[in-house]
């Protein structure tokens, strides 16, 4: 199968999965505040257009399918990173790659509420934030240039930038909140960039060199100070 073949079966499969999970989303949010309970996956196959073993073969549980969505977007935030251009710093290319990527479509308020008011929904979306840290951080590494195997801050960074996702979405979700998402998001993003990226390692100061003073830093004479 030449390249084309194979992006067409992955777009594909990528379209079977969006297809059930919005139906699944669709039935819970129209089932009510226990719609998760009364959703089967038989009437997800069904809403879908795709068997029950079609199902099976994306999904494993009900959550994963209605948080398919959300999973896929985290998912890509590594790459949404990779793709802003290299000399831009770190704060701003995170904001643009972020906003760009959780509010293009701007997020279904019903939906997002199901899936951040149920406990079973939210631990499967948390699962699925876990799972982006590593592509982020290792995006994080490869922007500021530091080494994933020694220094904390990208893993650090890709954890609180997607916890200031989560935390948008539930301020987001406040009652009488009419903001767009972008700024809830662009405003929680802004509480991650206090932390700065760790300065290389300074040689070790010569022998007999007071603390406190840079290596190389000699005394400033004093000869010239009479008055």
């Amino acid at each position: 199968m030449n390249d084309d073949g194979m992006d067409l079966r992955a777009r594909n499969k990528q379209a079977t999965r969006e297809a059930i999970g919005r139906a699944a989303l669709r039935l819970a949010i129209e089932r009510g505040p226990h719609g998760l309970a009364l959703v089967r996956v038989h009437d997800i196959a069904t809403a879908a257009g795709v068997s029950p073993r079609t199902y099976n073969n994306y999904f494993s549980s009900r959550e994963e399918a209605i948080c398919a969505f959300q999973a896929d977007q985290s998912r890509r935030a590594g790459q949404a990173l990779r793709a802003r251009p290299a000399g831009e710093p770190l704060d701003q290319a995170v904001t643009a790659a972020v906003v760009g990527l959780y509010t293009d479509p701007e997020p279904d308020k019903a939906g997002l509420r199901m899936i951040m008011m149920t406990p079973e929904l939210e631990g499967e979306a948390l699962k699925a934030f876990s799972m982006a840290e590593g592509p982020l951080a290792e995006a994080i590494a490869a922007r500021t240039g530091t080494d994933l195997a020694r220094d904390v801050y990208p893993a650090v960074m890709a954890a609180a930038i997607t916890g200031a996702v989560r935390v948008a979405g539930r301020h987001w979700l406040e009652p009488g909140n009419t903001e767009p998402f972008a700024a809830v998001l662009r405003r929680t993003l802004s509480c991650v960039f206090s932390a700065k990226p760790p300065q290389p390692p300074q040689p070790p100061a010569p022998p007999g060199t007071p603390p406190g003073r840079p290596p190389g830093n000699s005394e400033r004479p004093e000869g010239n100070n009479a008055t």
